[in-house]
């Protein structure tokens, strides 16, 4: 009595069954079908906690992809139904996928499980195959942080990761240089002495006070 229940119960899946895409308003402007098609394979009603002046509300030193600014809603994709659906046939509507050199942010980061990926880097109507290992992942497949922000804007803020972070002290599952190469850990070994160990974290934590700053100047 007198104690709010913890609902939903705590869970070891995370959100890994499906992903959220960002539905660009303009395309639903385009047709009355598009909204059909997108509540026909939806998993779930859209997600509308964007607020009014999420399109414009920016001092242009966050990290929230356009596609957030741009978009109507979320809507959830069970993975089967993403993985076969989505990328060879609503992806293609949704976006503009013109430039193969920059991959356009899709995914919102809410709910965005271990085993979410983009599509092939060689074909982005092609879904990444979930039982492929991690590795071959990585290398074959849009990573979900390019997936989530977009390539620019994810080499911004990969830029801003190194500069505050290079020890990558900070680290989480589907964060930002959560995916670093082989070379950068090389490059910055975690085998020194606790001394210089210290002085790296206090560094690194002191440096985060210049990232507005540094945001502002790249």
């Amino acid at each position: 009595p007198g104690k709010v229940p913890d609902a939903p119960a705590p869970s070891p899946d995370g959100g890994s069954l499906f992903v959220q895409v960002l539905v660009p308003q303009s395309w639903l402007d385009e047709s009355e079908e598009n909204i059909k098609t997108v509540l026909e394979h939806a998993s779930s009603t859209p997600y509308n906690a964007f607020g009014g002046a999420a399109a414009s509300g920016s001092d242009q030193a966050n990290s929230l992809s356009q596609a957030h600014r741009n978009a109507a809603f979320m809507a959830s994709f069970f993975n089967d139904d993403f993985d076969d659906y989505f990328w060879g046939n609503l992806f293609p509507q949704m976006f503009d996928i013109s430039d193969k050199t920059k991959f356009p942010p899709v995914i919102g980061s809410n709910h965005a499980g271990p085993f979410a990926a983009g599509p092939l880097k060689e074909d982005w109507t092609k879904s990444c195959p979930r039982e492929w290992t991690f590795e071959e992942r990585r290398e074959k497949c849009i990573s979900i942080q390019e997936a989530i922000y977009g390539t620019e804007r994810l080499a911004r803020l990969e830029a801003i990761k190194k500069a505050v972070d290079p020890q990558f002290i900070f680290n989480c599952t589907n964060c930002i240089g959560n995916n670093p190469s082989e070379e950068s850990l090389s490059a910055n070994p975690s085998d020194e002495s606790s001394g210089a160990s210290s002085m790296s974290s206090v560094a690194a934590v002191t440096s985060a006070i210049a990232v507005y700053l540094l945001i502002n100047s790249i």
